[in-house]
């Protein structure tokens, strides 16, 4: 049987919504905030979901100062065409990121690429959906950010001092393959959020996860002081990117970030590019680019591996499962954190028994 309840999305929304409301988010705001939970549950990404968001804003944003409700963008630097700098002024991070990957999706159009550097920042949660928006509009996508904390340990090392410092690619090979490519990747081996999915649900960490306050490995998650990075020094060098990255932006000091100190906000930083703009005409077969990427495809998972999966499969997977639900999927552990908002809100109708189960 399935671990799931269906949710109505658009019970959904109305408590994620209510939520930031009541926290002093304007309306767009919140219904962007909502609207972003929304696409990280139909994708089946349960670490960043609405009870992970509110639970960060919770504890570094609206209610410690580190996130203002209503704040406005400003352009700090436009000298070069395609490229912008924006001081966020501690926005709601979600809304930033939508407003980042627009600009730069017109800035694509006009002169074939993109960016927008974001300094002053909060948490901007799933990059990877905001890289999948773009492809699905035909763009190629890229995004990194900084943590709002430090809590991975370098190679090596036994401290706490970089963040899990996401990187997010999106690529529209829907033509070719029904999705969109999405590599998407927390530089930890897992991110802070599945530590508390598995603690609320009584799971064990996978080896090479996490270390406890000794600096010793731990699979316990109710014991987890600080992250791994993946892939040993690969990893620690891809997460070292994102903190470099925010230190040409204008980001403080990883250890000091989310804590303490005269600049705790994180970076963001978003790039489109147009297909066309790397598009050289010489082809496989004499093909088109749209042919060409097919083909690519067809050979990596050829060969014998055709039981492969592509970035973002599993992702498109349980976007079909999800719709197929008719509803968004929530375990009965989650189910009861949002019932618990809920009566804090005055929202009637979160009982478990309104939700059925999914059916196979």
């Amino acid at each position: 049987m399935s671990e799931f309840h269906v949710v109505p999305a658009d019970l959904h929304d109305v408590l994620v919504k209510a939520a930031y409301e009541a926290r002093g988010y304007d309306a767009e705001e919140s219904a962007i905030a909502a609207q972003v939970c929304q696409d990280a549950t139909s994708h089946g990404i349960r670490t960043h979901n609405a009870l992970k968001a509110l639970h960060l804003d919770h504890l570094f944003g609206s209610e410690t100062g580190g996130c203002v409700p209503g704040a406005q963008i400003e352009v700090l630097n436009d000298r070069f065409k395609a490229s912008e700098v924006w001081n966020a002024n501690k926005k709601l991070g979600q809304a930033v990121a939508v407003k980042a990957i627009d600009r730069c999706i017109e800035m694509a159009d006009e002169y074939g690429v993109g960016q927008v550097a974001i300094d002053n920042a909060f948490h901007y949660l799933w990059g990877g959906g905001y890289v999948m928006n773009a492809a699905r509009r035909g763009y190629i996508a890229y995004t990194n950010c900084t943590s709002t904390l430090a809590e991975v340990v370098p190679f090596f090392g036994k401290y706490p001092t970089m963040g899990t410092n996401p990187h997010s690619w999106g690529f529209p090979t829907q033509d070719a393959n029904g999705f969109p490519i999405v590599i998407d990747w927390a530089t930890s081996t897992v991110a802070m959020g599945r530590v508390q999915q598995l603690k609320r649900e009584g799971k064990e960490l996978p080896p090479g996860a996490a270390v406890d306050k000794d600096g010793k490995e731990t699979r316990d998650p109710n014991e987890v002081a600080a992250l791994l990075p993946f892939g040993a020094h690969k990893g620690y060098a891809m997460c070292l990117i994102n903190e470099l990255v925010g230190g040409l932006i204008g980001g403080s000091l990883p250890t000091v970030r989310g804590r303490e100190g005269d600049k705790t906000t994180s970076c963001f930083y978003f790039q489109v590019i147009h297909p066309d703009a790397w598009n050289s005409g010489a082809f496989v077969g004499g093909g088109t680019q749209a042919s060409n990427i097919k083909a690519v495809i067809d050979d990596v998972l050829g060969h014998g591996n055709e039981n492969c999966l592509l970035p973002g499969q599993m992702e498109a997977n349980f976007k079909k499962r999800t719709d197929a639900s008719g509803g968004l999927l929530f375990s009965p552990a989650e189910i009861a954190e949002f019932k618990e908002l809920a009566d804090e809100l005055k929202i009637d109708g979160w009982a478990l028994e309104n939700f059925a189960p999914e059916t196979p």
